[in-house]
């Protein structure tokens, strides 16, 4: 417990204290962001404000996590590096689609291509290793399962090994996806992270405290390094949080592409390493309906040739469309993340106490 203190502690103090100092440089440097010439034009005076802040967040969590484990004199685990080298590897991913915008100063980056090869590519590391016997615990366990997952593997849905990376890759970039697409107002995205993120950490917290140990029963937990991804997920907290003192309306720096996929893996992350893939869906909420509102849009409009469903999507910016304040969007939706996190972790624990 002492580690996931230090963890949240030193990441958010990390990310609050170096955010401002990546304000100054960036702006320095001149690398600000663009905007969509066809986005709400309330957002044009946004134009040039710092961008790739999600480099701090990814720094900070790192950091805190290593010095956490540090201080405590504990070696770090195979899931805790599978999932630092998922959040990492997408971030640089991000990280390129964030310079070339800036370079060649226009609203896109990478090609939709080259991103989702870059993608593909981390998933699919991530994932055979994650599922190799290379990895295995002193008790057989590796750190992904073969298993479809709700609140825990489903016994009777395994997959072979081709569709279980299949299902890993749609995780990781459509969550990656996803959070990109929730990042179009100031603290939407962080706020919403932060929400998910802390969801994970009790939800470690919880499985390692009711974790199998060689005799396993009803309620415990058969999931691998569950304490040491907890001090990821208060690590990663921390950092979010810090940087929302700084990314807050009006922001002064945006996390970029750089932050959004990288945060948008490790949710994936979580949920594939802690054998709850489909209660992300519900944690996740709102990054999901901020998904399904884009391929609705999209869907409608080519099948009815021009007509659309929202005034403009991703969903956020159909609320802006009818005259909502940004701020009052994004407090309402980080209210509704809260509900969707309630919902998902009154779950989790309901079905463990149905096991008792």
């Amino acid at each position: 417990m002492r580690a996931i203190l230090l963890g949240g502690g030193i990441s958010l103090l990390i990310s609050l204290l170096g955010t401002r100092v990546a304000i100054n440089v960036f702006t320095s440097w001149g690398y600000g962001q663009e905007i969509r010439d066809d986005g709400p034009t309330s957002h044009h005076v946004k134009r040039g404000t710092p961008t790739m802040g999600g480099v701090v967040i990814i720094l900070a969590a790192v950091i805190g996590y290593f010095l956490a484990k540090l201080i405590t004199l504990t070696t770090p685990s195979a899931s805790a590096l599978l999932l630092l080298f998922l959040f990492v590897g997408m971030g640089l991913v991000g990280f390129l689609d964030d310079f070339i915008k800036i370079y060649k100063q226009r609203s896109l980056g990478l090609r939709s291509k080259a991103k989702m090869a870059g993608q593909t590519v981390i998933a699919l590391v991530f994932g055979g290793l994650a599922l190799s016997p290379w990895l295995e615990d002193e008790n057989g366990r590796t750190p992904a399962s073969h298993n479809v997952s709700f609140l825990r593997e489903i016994d009777w849905l395994v997959l072979p090994t081709v569709l279980a990376l299949v299902l890993i890759w749609l995780f990781v970039a459509g969550f990656s996806n996803a959070v990109n697409l929730t990042d179009g107002l100031d603290g939407l995205a962080a706020g919403a992270s932060v929400g998910v993120f802390g969801a994970y950490t009790l939800v470690n917290i919880w499985q390692n405290n009711q974790f199998c140990q060689s005799e396993p029963s009803a309620t415990c937990y058969n999931v691998r390094d569950p304490l040491d991804l907890a001090i990821i997920a208060a690590a990663i907290t921390g950092a979010c949080f810090g940087f929302l003192w700084w990314n807050a309306s009006p922001a002064r720096i945006f996390m970029g592409d750089t932050g959004s996929l990288s945060l948008g893996s490790a949710l994936a992350g979580f949920a594939i390493l802690t054998r709850t893939e489909l209660l992300l869906v519900i944690l996740g909420g709102l990054f999901v309906l901020e998904t399904l509102s884009v391929m609705l849009q999209v869907g409608f409009f080519k099948a009815t040739k021009g007509k659309r469903i929202f005034r403009m999507a991703p969903i956020h910016h159909h609320f802006e469309m009818l005259g909502w304040e940004q701020v009052t969007v994004v407090i309402r939706f980080w209210i509704i993340t809260g509900l969707f996190v309630a919902t998902g972790l009154g779950i989790f624990y309901a079905e463990w106490v149905s096991r008792l």
